[in-house]
């Protein structure tokens, strides 16, 4: 989790606590994530911990190096000199959010995928909910590309939130 600690780096690892939030600056980018140097340590934000939006295509599409950054502390181990971050701790999850706002009410969303189990179907910015097969078996549909198309724009209802899953089950409306 750290890229290298120097007697200076080593210092700042010792004074570091879970929960804590830190400045530091991006020292560099891997595909799995960033380090962070915080006075001479350099720890990790591993790729889920940059953001909460769902899909990005490399790290650098989120932070670059020399770009400075606030920090939550997750967790520090410092016989191995190793601290993990994160970026995305200082936000509210959006998808609790969507749930307090959403949940059982009908609104539009835009199919991204048919697939043999339904169809996902956009709904927010950064996540997409499933319209399971058996909510389309009332239209006469035995395949679900009888019945959505990528790109169909459909009113569905939030039928449901797992948030420690991270998934939205839809309910398709007319």
């Amino acid at each position: 989790m750290t890229e290298s600690t120097g007697q200076g780096g080593r210092t700042v690892l010792e004074t570091l606590e879970r929960g804590q939030v830190c400045k530091g600056v991006v020292s560099s980018i891997e595909r799995f994530g960033a380090f962070v140097d915080i006075g001479g340590f350099h720890g990790l934000v591993n790729t889920a911990e940059l953001t909460w939006a769902h899909h990005f295509d490399a790290v650098s599409d989120i932070v670059a190096i020399g770009q400075e950054v606030t920090i939550v502390v997750l967790d520090v181990d410092v016989e191995r000199e190793r601290a993990a971050f994160s970026l995305k701790a200082l936000y509210p999850d959006p998808l609790e959010e969507f749930a307090r706002v959403q949940l059982g009410r009908v609104i539009p969303g835009r199919v991204e995928r048919v697939v043999r189990i339904g169809a996902f179907v956009r709904v927010h910015e950064n996540f997409a909910g499933l319209v399971p097969v058996h909510e389309l078996a009332g239209r006469n549909a035995d395949q679900p590309e009888s019945v959505l198309h990528i790109d169909d724009e459909v009113l569905v209802e939030v039928a449901g939130i797992n948030l420690h899953r991270r998934r939205i089950l839809l309910s398709l409306r007319s």
